[in-house]
């Protein structure tokens, strides 16, 4: 199963859909940005680093795994993305974060190309930029995105997200000795414990805990292991499309969970983003049927 073309595209889509109603369960939980760090770091590092250890056989190969550049590299983006992203919700309108948060893909493409050499195709160019129009509709006319200070540090958080998010993807496509488990639990557990010192523990039970750590204890650690995992067997610039599953769907999670109805232009800019990923997937099953049909 494992071998099939649509293995990881699959893989990548089950990881999204599985984080889309995480920003319902932030709002739900009334906490700030700081404390959803913390809690959410603390208990996705946690679960992954027991995982890693109760399934390894090789503790002391992947320990040295770590140490190397590519390991390193992988435990600094995560916890680079789980710390910038609620920073940047913090100080900026949520469409300026996510505008600069779609932007994965593209990210994923460039250095793909640039340390690795692999090429991405011209449907799925056509399809990053289809998929960015929508997402820019989607977050588009609510008035609340004024160029100021803090916006562009909202940006520049997003922007952060996502390179470290598709270096990841990328790094993760391209060496497959990277302990998964270790390196994102370890990078999430240095998120998490920075998220705590700086909300100070005493703040820690402040709001709804069973919401955030549901999130933290569930929803990110299935949806970061899939999607990091799908990311070796299908091209990082799929996985971080497949990803901004999370960006169209997630409001209407939200909306469902507490009424904040959805504007006119988030529907037809969600609309066109599963339309456009919709009719990615499935030129790219009818491709590799006619690869398939070739060989025999």
């Amino acid at each position: 199963m494992t071998s099939h073309p649509l293995f990881g595209l699959l893989l990548a889509t089950f990881g999204a859909l599985v984080l889309t109603p995480d920003a319902l369960f932030m709002r739900l939980s009334g906490m700030d940005g700081m404390q959803m760090l913390g809690w959410r770091g603390l208990s996705m590092g946690g679960l992954f680093l027991l995982a890693w250890f109760v399934t390894t056989s090789s503790r002391v190969r992947d320990l040295g795994i770590l140490a190397s550049g590519a390991g390193l590299a992988v435990m600094l983006c995560q916890a680079l993305n789980a710390t910038l992203f609620p920073t940047g919700i913090a100080l900026a309108p949520v469409s300026v974060v996510l505008v600069s948060v779609a932007t994965t893909p593209v990210w994923s493409a460039v250095l793909a190309r640039l340390l690795y050499g692999e090429v991405t195709s011209r449907a799925t160019w056509l399809t990053i930029v289809a998929v960015l129009f929508g997402i820019a509709i989607a977050v588009s006319g609510k008035g609340d995105a004024a160029l100021n200070t803090s916006a562009l540090l909202g940006a520049l958080c997003g922007l952060g997200v996502a390179f470290s998010l598709a270096l990841n993807f990328v790094i993760l496509r391209n060496t497959s000795r990277v302990p998964i488990l270790l390196c994102i639990g370890l990078g999430a557990l240095l998120a998490g414990s920075f998220g705590l010192l700086s909300a100070t523990p005493a703040r820690m039970m402040d709001g709804t805990v069973w919401a955030i750590a549901l999130t933290g204890a569930l929803i990110l650690p299935v949806s970061f292991f899939s999607l990091s995992l799908a990311s070796r067997h299908t091209a990082a610039t799929n996985v971080s499309l497949l990803m901004l599953l999370e960006t169209v769907i997630g409001p209407l999670w939200v909306w469902l969970g507490t009424g904040e109805t959805p504007t006119p232009r988030m529907l037809l800019g969600g609309a066109l983003v599963l339309i456009s990923l919709a009719a990615y997937l499935l030129g790219t099953d009818r491709a590799a049927r006619r690869r398939r049909s070739q060989t025999v």
